[in-house]
């Protein structure tokens, strides 16, 4: 008797150890997801080598928990610290091959905004699962996070995270409520000057941050704008964040101490933001909102958890993504 309860025990260890085995094998698919581009992709249940092909991607699988299961970043993915330590695969506009292939993975992650559809091709070709995401909004932020979660094996992380996310949009909503909202200029190229129109995120940041882009009625999504054009819609507030890295902002701030007529240049009311909170598509979005709501209305005694955020008068950083609307994603 002793003897055939050990032989059920050991048949069920023995089943229970093949079971992990077929769900969490790198070879061994588990589902079939649709991609933002309409692909359908084989995705391994358990993925333990992933490449990220754009550092929004990498700050998603960061903030999901997944840092051990990255083999590979793009070049300025820098984002945490620890994102520093894997392997590069090129810039997410030129991505090495051949280098994300020596890396082994069962699973990229891709953009629809940046990669090439050639590389996703290529990677496609040789027989890789490449997922690819395209967030064009803050919806599709938080709805990226979710389908990142899900195809991972994180949809618990995740959905804790969106929920984590939305409240805090929220507090700043319900914080900026009720209150004189300024009018903001939001300079994202000097050289010429480039602003943001009504189709980009930025654009509602703004707003929900509880301020109004003097641009906010432009269809174009990056007009330019000449000095007389903003003289005459007198900005309360000039939001700086440049396009290239390397940016000196004090030598900006004093090209606009020349234009006194402008309110925001009187008062004293022109800040530097981290472009790479409210450039990069990635859970970050939010500490850039909550950044922005701090400089646009420095009167409130804020409750809110961002860090990070602003960066020294002497850069900024962007990497030039574009961006949509308001969240609606449900979270169960």
């Amino acid at each position: 008797m002793f003897a055939y309860g050990c032989k059920i025990k050991i048949v069920s260890l023995l089943f229970f150890s093949i079971s992990l085995i077929l769900f969490c094998s790198p070879g061994v698919y588990a589902d079939v997801y649709i991609d933002k581009m309409g692909r359908r992709v084989n995705i391994p249940s358990c993925p333990k080598r992933i490449v990220s092909l754009a550092p929004s991607i990498t700050e998603t699988l960061f903030a999901l928990g997944l840092d051990k299961a990255i083999v590979g970043v793009t070049i300025f993915s820098d984002y945490p610290e620890a994102a520093r330590a894997k392997a590069r695969v090129g810039s997410f506009v030129n991505i090495s091959v051949e280098k994300v292939i020596s890396l082994n993975p069962d699973l990229i992650i891709g953009t629809a905004d940046g990669n090439k559809k050639e590389t996703i091709e290529q990677l496609e070709r040789v027989g890789l699962p490449v997922y690819v995401v395209n967030p064009a909004s803050l919806d599709d932020i938080f709805e990226m996070i979710l389908n990142i979660g899900k195809i991972t094996g994180k949809s618990s992380v995740a959905k804790n995270l969106v929920h984590s996310l939305r409240d805090r949009v929220e507090s700043v909503v319900s914080q900026t409520a009720g209150l004189k909202r300024p009018r903001v200029f939001f300079q994202v190229g000097v050289d010429p000057i480039v602003t943001v129109g009504r189709n980009t995120l930025h654009n509602k940041l703004i707003a929900l941050a509880g301020g109004i882009n003097i641009s906010g009625e432009e269809l174009t999504k990056y007009p330019r704008y000449s000095i007389e054009e903003i003289i005459v819609k007198q900005p309360d507030i000039i939001i700086v964040t440049s396009m290239k890295r390397g940016g000196n902002f004090a030598q900006i701030r004093n090209k606009w101490k020349r234009w006194k007529s402008i309110p925001a240049v009187k008062n004293n009311r022109i800040h530097i933001i981290n472009s790479d909170l409210i450039d990069h598509p990635s859970p970050r979005i939010v500490d850039g909102l909550e950044e922005m709501a701090k400089i646009i209305h420095p009167e409130i005694s804020w409750k809110i958890s961002a860090a990070c955020c602003v960066l020294p008068e002497t850069a900024a950083t962007s990497y030039g993504s574009t961006f949509g609307n308001l969240l609606k994603v449900k979270v169960d």
